[in-house]
């Protein structure tokens, strides 16, 4: 096969091409296993292939009219257990750990018509905005191999940034999937906390604030993979109602009478890049020639507040996670990367209270965006305010390691600040996807902007909980009207 298809192609044409018999899915697997032997030197990307399973897979295939006719798909190495295979959270303290069973949200990608090939690189269990565990190494740009994918679905951003297929899985804490999305030219959509399955046993995903999904090429891939996961599990402690009309079907239905706000201030107040200004700036040029009342408007939140809440709840649930293994200390901090084992510790000091008040932050923020959304029916931001960092740098200082790596010697308030401190200069780099997730809003990367450097950079657009169509819908006018940046 000469053409690279999955390059050229969305996985919704490639469906149709099968079903009409022009092409076989079979040799789709072939071409994305090739590819990836081919290219991941380059890249690292891909941890792990699953040649002998994805080809059974594709070859007793059931067409039932899936929303996709077995297309091959890249799942994240984190989140998305996959029954049989490597599910290491991109640890060394859970390298050799085999998944007991297939997830929710993998089932829902399988019985979409997803053929899992393999998985993607990511940070030690997502805690970065960079793909460099210690297990696997560092992800690379497609872009320029010299800096970041972005992480935590950095593997997939990057295989996705770069060709090698239409659709590869990832999720979102804190802007897993739209910081990648930002810093390879790729979409990214959080849906709104509930949309997706979750589960079993892991039903709240940070308390919420965590969401699986996917890194695209295609507004109508998007649609469709969201279309084919959304559901209502009465079983989850989050649910959102069903769309009144498919995501697919709704894309050209963009009201020409909604209102847009937009700011270019970090919600901490940290610096924000010229490059992420005029990224927003282009898009708000863009729109108001298209006829869109866009307005200057800074979401009424409190971002410090708001990231050291969220600080509260990474601590704690690291340290609910390593509690449910029941492992020694020593075994635990030989074998994970300072940070996690930092988060662990501090985390056995949080207060029930601290967490309760932390959360009660997070409902008083959502309800304070959903105020501001029914007067704006769009907020856009840079989805990151600065381009990718170089593979090289270092985004903790000599200091900051040694805190965390000597964590127990301080007290908890002390412990805190270390958390804080240390993860302030990648804060400083996406200072903007947090809030969707704690306010649990749906919210959306671009691909809009290349800078001078020749690297990307993403806008964001977040709207009201349940109103993904929206969020497709402008992404759907920025494709047709060629706005989008891809690096091929």
């Amino acid at each position: 096969m000469s053409e690279k298809l999955l390059a050229s192609h969305s996985a919704t044409e490639l469906s149709k091409m099968i079903r009409e018999n022009q092409i076989d899915r079979v040799d789709l697997v072939h071409e994305l296993i090739d590819t990836v032997n081919a290219n991941n030197d380059q890249l690292n990307a891909v941890t792990s292939l699953w040649p002998e399973r994805a080809l059974k897979m594709a070859k007793e295939f059931h067409d039932t009219g899936q929303a996709f006719a077995g297309i091959p798909i890249l799942l994240k190495g984190l989140g998305q257990s996959f029954r049989g295979q490597l599910d290491t959270g991109s640890s060394e303290l859970l390298k050799d750990n085999v998944a007991p069973t297939t997830n929710n949200f993998v089932q829902g990608l399988l019985a979409a018509g997803l053929i899992p090939v393999g998985e993607t690189n990511a940070p030690e269990f997502g805690f970065k905005n960079i793909t460099d565990s210690k297990l696997y190494g560092n992800a690379h740009n497609p872009w320029n191999t010299d800096f970041q994918p972005g992480g935590s679905s950095g593997g997939s951003a990057a295989a996705v940034g770069a060709d090698w297929l239409p659709i590869a899985a990832g999720n979102d804490g804190g802007g897993s999937i739209r910081i990648p999305s930002s810093f390879s030219g790729t979409i990214g959509l959080k849906p709104t906390r509930g949309r997706v399955p979750t589960g079993p046993g892991e039903w709240r995903g940070w308390q919420g604030a965590s969401i699986n999904f996917a890194i695209t090429r295609s507004i109508t891939d998007t649609a469709n993979l969201l279309d084919a996961l959304t559901t209502v599990q009465m079983a989850a402690p989050f649910q959102v109602p069903l769309p009144d009309q498919p995501f697919a079907e709704a894309l050209n239905q963009l009201p020409k009478d909604i209102h847009i706000a937009y700011s270019t201030t970090s919600p901490v107040g940290t610096p924000v890049s010229d490059e992420a200004v005029e990224a927003v700036e282009n898009a708000v040029r863009f729109l108001k020639d298209a006829g869109y009342d866009v307005i200057p408007a800074d979401a009424p939140i409190d971002g410090v507040g708001l990231m050291q809440t969220y600080y509260v709840m990474n601590a704690g649930e690291t340290a609910t996670m390593f509690s449910n293994m029941h492992l020694d200390d020593k075994i635990i901090k030989e074998h994970v990367e300072p940070l996690t084992w930092a988060l662990n510790v501090t985390g056995r000091s949080v207060s029930a209270v601290q967490y309760s008040k932390a959360l009660t932050f997070w409902d008083n923020i959502s309800s304070d965006m959903d105020d501001f959304q029914q007067e704006f029916d769009l907020y856009l931001t840079p989805t990151t305010a600065h381009q990718a960092p170089r593979i090289d740098r270092d985004l903790v200082s000599e200091a900051n390691m040694k805190k965390m790596q000597n964590i127990e010697q301080y007290d908890s308030q002390e412990q805190l600040q270390i958390i804080w401190d240390q993860w302030l200069p990648a804060l400083t780099l996406s200072p903007f996807t947090q809030l969707a997730n704690i306010s649990g809003q749906p919210a959306i990367s671009l691909p809009t902007y290349v800078g001078k450097n020749g690297l990307p950079l993403g806008i964001q657009f977040i709207a009201r909980k349940g109103r993904e169509n929206l969020l497709l819908q402008i992404g759907k006018l920025f494709e047709d009207q060629q706005q989008f940046k891809l690096l091929n």
